[in-house]
């Protein structure tokens, strides 16, 4: 796995020219090729412009501070909003299920070894058993 180096950084005059660019006609993956980028990295400065301007191109990594931004519940006409649930107890019988007969197949095939005779350490065939007292 290669090791990451350390991350560059790029003043916002720079993004807003290579942002510009992209927004005059140019294809983001030529822009990205000749400033040296990730087409990535381009995609998510348009991104972070179209959705906070010029401060959202500098804004740092990772989670913000403050409470968290749940997303909207997705709302269903009727029929689909009484199908979700059944969907969902059907998916999670079958996994049951499914369980359930993995553990029946290694019981049985637990119950097949218990009941085969065992002659030091190896199993003897029905016919092969010895008449010694």
């Amino acid at each position: 796995m290669a090791v990451r180096g350390k991350t560059r950084q790029f003043p916002t005059a720079y993004k807003l020219k290579a942002i510009k660019r992209v927004e005059r006609g140019e294809g983001v993956l030529p822009v990205a090729r000749d400033l040296g980028i990730a087409r990535k990295l381009l995609h998510d400065w348009i991104k972070a412009w179209k959705a906070h301007g010029p401060e959202g191109l500098n804004r740092k990594r990772g989670p913000k501070p403050g409470p968290r931004k749940l997303k909207p519940v997705a709302t269903y006409d009727d029929k689909r909003s009484a199908l979700a649930p059944a969907n969902a107890r059907i998916a999670e019988l079958e996994r049951l299920v499914g369980r359930q007969q993995m553990d029946i197949d290694f019981f049985r095939q637990a119950l097949r070894a218990l009941e085969r005779p065992v002659v030091q350490g190896k199993p003897a065939s029905a016919s092969s058993k010895s008449s010694r007292p």
